[in-house]
């Protein structure tokens, strides 16, 4: 099964200075029943694209909670045995955890498949969106406008090998 993990560039340090995404249980974004019946799409490309996005969406809360990261999401693709990953049934339903799976046993960073990575110049506008979460969770339309301002920029594919260069080692 394809997991889709939410990192910041720190935890994205830290996963290739240890070589493991996390060992688990941690929170990764798959493409779930409950996704598949709010997307309304049989695409699998589609559907995954959306996991991506919602797990876009979680590397976003991180940084809110991590000032001092740099303002860029990132989201790991990578494949997990079949029953690693596993929605919690009682929250299929809830908006804010569509796609969500929990990730048990240890996922070695070697097992991605690639990292994706909001560019520099998306930088002011995941800022911005970070900031603006709180306020648009309680609500505030404008604030949302804001947030969705970060979904307007498709994140960068990068290769497994790439990892050392996105973080100024290589």
């Amino acid at each position: 099964m394809r997991v889709y993990v939410p990192l910041t560039l720190p935890g994205l340090a830290e996963a290739h200075k240890t070589g493991e995404l996390g060992t688990g249980p941690f929170v990764a974004y798959a493409v779930t029943p409950a996704l598949r019946e709010w997307y309304l799409s049989d695409d699998v490309e589609e559907l995954e694209y959306a996991a991506l996005n919602r797990a876009a969406l979680a590397s976003l809360r991180l940084l809110a909670a991590e000032p001092g990261a740099a303002r860029r999401r990132v989201v790991v693709a990578v494949d997990v045995p079949d029953g690693t990953a596993t929605a919690d049934p009682d929250r299929g339903l809830d908006p804010a955890a569509l796609g969500e799976v929990r990730v048990t046993g240890t996922v070695a960073l070697a097992k991605a498949a690639a990292v994706h990575v909001d560019s520099d110049d998306a930088e002011e506008d995941v800022t911005a969106a970070a900031g603006a979460l709180a306020a648009a969770d309680g609500g505030d339309d404008d604030a949302q406008f804001v947030v969705d301002g970060a979904e307007d920029h498709e994140l960068l594919w990068y290769a497994t090998q790439e990892i050392p260069n996105l973080m100024g080692l290589g």
